[in-house]
């Protein structure tokens, strides 16, 4: 009897824990919540997890200003969450915030209550795949950073066209 005291007390210290530090998230529409404090080593954790971009190398960081990702770590990770298969690191064009607005994804008007100041031409973005292809076929795909784009995208668009999209 005298360790069930201590591990009832143990496992109510963390679930208050755990309730107190849910309260210092952020999050953004469709993304699960990002400690503030914990951006650097979730960036760190990212890079070893191996992931390779659509070359064939190591994933590179997308973007830290503002902050991508479907986790919110400065890369275009995926995993069994992310079902936008956000993997496509592109630098925003106004012609595709028109084009990604006019399809019900409004990535432009900030929204304070997900801590999301909205995105403007020349900001680098983890796109869904399916989006960046879509925008590719209508003529409006933004310019994509190939050493960021997971290889992942390559389910949606090939090599040729992710490359028809990058700036000289």
């Amino acid at each position: 009897m005298k360790w069930i005291i201590p591990v009832s007390a143990f496992l109510f210290s963390l679930n208050t824990f755990a309730q107190t530090n849910a309260l210092k998230n952020t999050s953004v529409p469709g993304c699960r919540p990002v400690f503030e404090k914990n951006k650097k080593a979730q960036m760190e954790n990212s890079r070893q997890k191996g992931e390779k971009n659509v070359m064939g190398t190591d994933l590179a960081i997308a973007g830290t200003s503002p902050l991508t990702g479907f986790y919110r770590d400065g890369f275009c990770s995926t995993g069994k969450d992310d079902n936008g298969v956000h993997v496509v690191a592109a630098i925003l064009t106004d012609e595709f915030l028109q084009f990604s607005k006019s399809r019900g994804n409004d990535l432009i008007t900030p929204m304070p209550q997900y801590n999301f100041s909205g995105l403007k031409a020349g900001d680098c973005w983890c796109l869904c795949a399916s989006r960046w292809k879509e925008a590719y076929d209508a003529g409006v795909a933004p310019p994509v950073k190939l050493a960021a784009t997971h290889q992942k995208a390559l389910e949606f668009a090939t090599l040729e066209e992710l490359k028809s999209s990058v700036k000289p």
